[in-house]
């Protein structure tokens, strides 16, 4: 290669450094012009930061029980209260959200990277290849999403990391569809057309020219996907399939707080609205996400 050859391919990949560059600044802008998204990811970040830093600025031990201090109110002393057994209920809901934020990112994650694999082959081989995983898919589909997650329970048996394989387990077949339909789309395109032309190999054209085009709407399926993992966690703790006691798991405390309610309503409350501001905020991000990354809302 000739030293002028060597310079327009160090041209060639400068701008296209700097498309991305580019493309990812306006990207930024348009988040950031984005109310909801601002206000989801202001939350998301919130709760984050909490799980992260949380636990070493708190001076009660999640796991610490004490008959002195049973369904205590919420007071100075005890911001939101304690339980049946004593312990301090912020503290386990910080400790908590670690565990529902990790169950969310890792089942939602697992679901899409395996997810989009099996779409795209689905979609860009066609023929033999599409029908196995379409069947395959249409046979997980024909269970509800707890359904088939509460099978994989009673079969890997209750625990934090079967949960997550389980909940992640049962997305999988939305980012199948998801990819696979816009792959069909994508496979037949000119510039497909032209990659395959030059030689390309079906790899190269799958992850090349194919996969970043439908990144946008499978973000935006994940980014919903945690909340709704979230969600499904704690449906599985509430029923004693998630996480072992004492773990501060939302989920589990709801289960634990079931039969005091009534005389005790902080035990169940606090929990119960810890899970409902992260799957709000999650969705209200996701929205956002989807509006700013489709081309059609733009203009809006």
């Amino acid at each position: 290669m000739s030293a002028q050859e060597v310079r327009d391919r160090g041209l060639v990949l400068g701008d296209r450094a700097e498309g991305r560059r580019r493309r990812g600044r306006d990207l930024l802008r348009r988040l950031l012009r984005h109310r909801g998204a601002v206000v989801g990811l202001s939350v998301v970040l919130t709760m984050v930061v909490l799980a992260a830093v949380g636990p070493s600025l708190s001076r009660h031990d999640p796991y610490a029980i004490s008959g002195d201090t049973t369904f205590l109110a919420p007071s100075s002393r005890f911001v939101l209260g304690t339980d049946h057994m004593g312990r301090d209920i912020l503290t386990r809901i910080v400790y908590g959200a670690r565990i529902s934020l990790a169950i969310g990112l890792v089942a939602s994650g697992s679901a899409a990277v395996v997810g989009t694999a099996f779409g795209l082959a689905a979609g860009f081989f066609g023929g033999r290849v599409d029908d196995v995983i379409g069947r395959a898919v249409d046979i997980m589909l024909a269970f509800p999403g707890t359904v088939l997650a509460l099978m994989i329970i009673v079969v890997l048996e209750p625990g934090l990391m079967n949960v997550m394989i389980a909940v992640g387990f049962a997305r999988i077949p939305q980012f199948v569809r998801l990819v696979r339909g816009q792959v069909l789309a994508l496979r037949e395109t000119d510039y497909v057309s032209a990659a395959r032309a030059l030689g390309a190999n079906s790899l190269r054209i799958m992850v090349r020219h194919i996969l970043p085009n439908i990144l946008a709407p499978a973000m935006v399926l994940a980014t919903l996907g945690i909340g709704t993992a979230i969600l499904a966690a704690a449906g599985l703790g509430y029923l004693g399939l998630g996480a072992p006691p004492p773990t501060p798991e939302w989920g589990l405390m709801l289960s634990e707080s079931r039969d005091f309610m009534r005389d005790a309503w902080w035990t169940a409350a606090f929990p119960g609205l810890a899970i409902t501001i992260t799957v709000v905020a999650v969705n209200v991000l996701g929205d956002g996400l989807r509006d700013v990354l489709d081309p059609r809302m733009r203009g809006r």
